[in-house]
Order: structure tokens, then C-alpha cells, then sequence
């Protein structure tokens, strides 16, 4: 099952991919009322049960659900509010070795602002204060049920699916700072989608195909095999700190190949066109823009 959320921004409404992505069937219309995508709403209640009702139906046959053109809209964030973006630093080890780190003995967590969610083809935007922009493809969980203290064979029961996440960075209030949330945090540093794509589709996320390219130049290009902290010692270790709840992200770390450690540096400039990708997820396009 992939969903997405299409529509304004703001004003997203909440749909599945059918056809092979051709068409996003408007689950709102199918469940007779209007269904704000709210991750509590969609994820905590009877929504997934409504999802895999419609879309297990041709489409032809779904009533009085509407098809529509998936180019002919806006496509927005799978989560378009999270509840929280926790984040992994150092979660590869050729990324920690490529920025002359040591690899943490545990987590490494910090936190992205859920305000800088955007969707899967919306501009980033380059902010005037900031001077070194860079990009980080990460597979990133999204929950889906309420949880706390779980051990790691507890952690897969309360993923409700996967997605893409570009944790956009300003390397140069990064590296100033001790912490790293407002460098994380600028609004549209969070591009996330195309799509949710649930764990039956996936198989086992710790083998997927990951990458980045800028203007076509593939410039990351690894494995989610190559984790550190694999997805349930995650899920689990920050279930130990906080109570997860339903709309909850965790971006799972980046691997090597960041713009500002390339020699020379590569980093983001106005009108730069970076595409994100994972394997069996989709990819996500999104250009550099001025305020």
C-alpha cells in the first residue's frame, strides 16, 4: 500500500497510488465525508483498514472513491505534519569516516523542526543567513501506533510504513553550533514522499538502494545495509526515551558522499536540482530556490 497526500499545502487530503502510481484515489470521497490527513487520524485510527479496503478493489469498481491524474496535482508530504523528526548523525560508517568522526556507541539522536516538512517535488529554500546548503538521503520510519520501552523484536509491530527524507542542512551554522537543531530546521529542509509505502511492499528495509544526485550527478550511492544502528535497535533505543506516537518520523542517518566533505566541496546552490531516491520506495525531486 503507498499513500500519499495531495492538494494545497495546508489543505492536503489523503489518497493512494493505484495503477502503477498513475492515478491517486482520493480516499476522502471513498469514505463518504471529508478526512483531514492528520498523522493521528490516518495512522491511529480506522483509516489503514479503509486503505487497504478501497485499494484492494480495481479501481474501476470503487465507489464513490475518485481517480485522479497523479501529474495533474500537488503532491505533498505522506506526513504533512509530523508529530516529531527525530534524526540519526554518524548512522553510516563511510559518512562518519568521510567527516573524520568516530562512530557513537549509541544513537546519535537531534531533532528536526516538523515545520520544515515539505512534499516529495517542492522547492528548497536556500535561506539568506545560511552559506554552505547540503543534502542528506535517508530512509526514514514512520510510526504508527503509540509505544514506549519496546525491545527490538517489539519495534517492527509499531511501523506503519517507510519513506523518503532529504535532511537538508546549513553546514555553516552546523559547525558553529554545539547542537544542531536550528541548522536542521529552516523551513523546506525536511522534503519528504513521494509516498508511505507500507512494510508488506517493502520486504526487509536493511537491503534497499539509496541515493542522491544533483544536476543528474550521482553524488550518494550506498545501501540501508550499511547502517550502523539497524531499524529495530532504533525504533526501540529512542522508544526508551520518549513515548512514540502515530505520525512520529525517524530519519535513519545518511551515508557518504555529503556535499561538504566531496573534495573539492560540493554544496547546493540556487537552482540545483536534487533527486532523492530509495529503492522500492520512489524518488523525490526538488529544486534549490532564493527566498
Amino acid at each position: 500500500m503507498r499513500l500519499v497526500t495531495y492538494g494545497e499545502r495546508g489543505e492536503e487530503r489523503l489518497g493512494a497510488l493505484v495503477d502503477g502510481g498513475r492515478y491517486v484515489l482520493d480516499l476522502n470521497i471513498a469514505s463518504h465525508g471529508s478526512i483531514p490527513p492528520d498523522p493521528i487520524a490516518f495512522l491511529d485510527g480506522d483509516y489503514w483498514d479503509l486503505a487497504r479496503k478501497v485499494i484492494s478493489q480495481p479501481a474501476a469498481d470503487v465507489e464513490p472513491a475518485a481517480l485522479i491524474e497523479a501529474d495533474s496535482v500537488r503532491r505533498g508530504a505522506p506526513i504533512p505534519e509530523p508529530r516529531t523528526i527525530i534524526a540519526l548523525g554518524l548512522n553510516y560508517r563511510d559518512h562518519a569516516e568521510e567527516g573524520g568522526q568516530s562512530v557513537p556507541p549509541n544513537p546519535l539522536l537531534f531533532a528536526k523542526a516538523p515545520a520544515a516538512t515539505v512534499g516529495p517535488y517542492d522547492d528548497i529554500v536556500y535561506p539568506p543567513q545560511v552559506t554552505q546548503l547540503d543534502y542528506e538521503a535517508e530512509l526514514a520510519i514512520v510510526i504508527g501506533k503509540r509505544a514506549k520501552n519496546l525491545t527490538p523484536e517489539q519495534a517492527w509491530n509499531v511501523i506503519a510504513g517507510y519513506t523518503v527524507i532529504n535532511d537538508v542542512s546549513a553546514r555553516d551554522i552546523q559547525f558553529s553550533e554545539s547542537q544542531w537543531f536550528r541548522a536542521k530546521s529552516f523551513d523546506t529542509f525536511a522534503p519528504m514522499g513521494p509516498c508511505l509505502v507500507t512494510p508488506d511492499e517493502i520486504g526487509d528495509p536493511q537491503n534497499l538502494r539509496i541515493w542522491c544526485d544533483v544536476n543528474g550527478e550521482r553524488l550518494q550511492n550506498s545501501t540501508t545495509a550499511n547502517m550502523i544502528f539497524k531499524i529495530p535497535e532504533i525504533v526501540a533505543f529512542i522508544s526508551q526515551v520518549f513515548t512514540l506516537r502515530p505520525g512520529d518520523v525517524i530519519a535513519t542517518g545518511t551515508p557518504a558522499g555529503v556535499g561538504v566533505f566531496r573534495k573539492p566541496p560540493r554544496l547546493l546552490q540556487v537552482g540545483d536540482i536534487v533527486e532523492t531516491g530509495i529503492e522500492k520506495i520512489g524518488v523525490m525531486r526538488n529544486k534549490v530556490v532564493a527566498p
